[in-house]
């Protein structure tokens, strides 16, 4: 392998770890919103009052509990869904480094020395 093939792979395999991590760290945020929304979805199931209070933008309102309710969970399943979409490009970014890699240091693709 002449050695601007090797440069082009290793390229490749950093845009791919740079992915790979732009990809754990958004997922890392989705998880932390999910966890906030399972709270959430706990503390109105111990809740006693039918009316409740919520954030929306920079003001609270009253709300039925059903429909926050049902408003977080629509957004947990949002969240989920785009977190299986990130699994999967994350899993395909990590693929296609260890395909680089494998090339990289496989003793036949080696540029012969001298």
């Amino acid at each position: 392998m002449a050695s601007q093939q090797m440069q082009q792979l290793v390229n490749q395999a950093q845009v791919y770890q740079q992915q790979a991590q732009l990809y754990a760290a958004q997922k890392e945020t989705l998880n932390m919103q999910m966890l906030e929304i399972e709270k959430a979805l706990k503390e109105l199931e111990t809740s006693p009052e039918d009316k409740i209070y919520k954030i929306a933008g920079p003001i609270l309102i009253k709300a039925g509990k059903e429909d926050v309710r049902k408003e977080l969970q629509e957004k947990k399943d949002f969240l989920l869904l785009k977190i299986q979409t990130i699994d999967k490009s994350e899993k395909k970014a990590k693929e296609k480094l260890e395909e680089i890699k494998q090339k990289l240091t496989s003793p036949k693709d080696r540029p012969e020395a001298g």
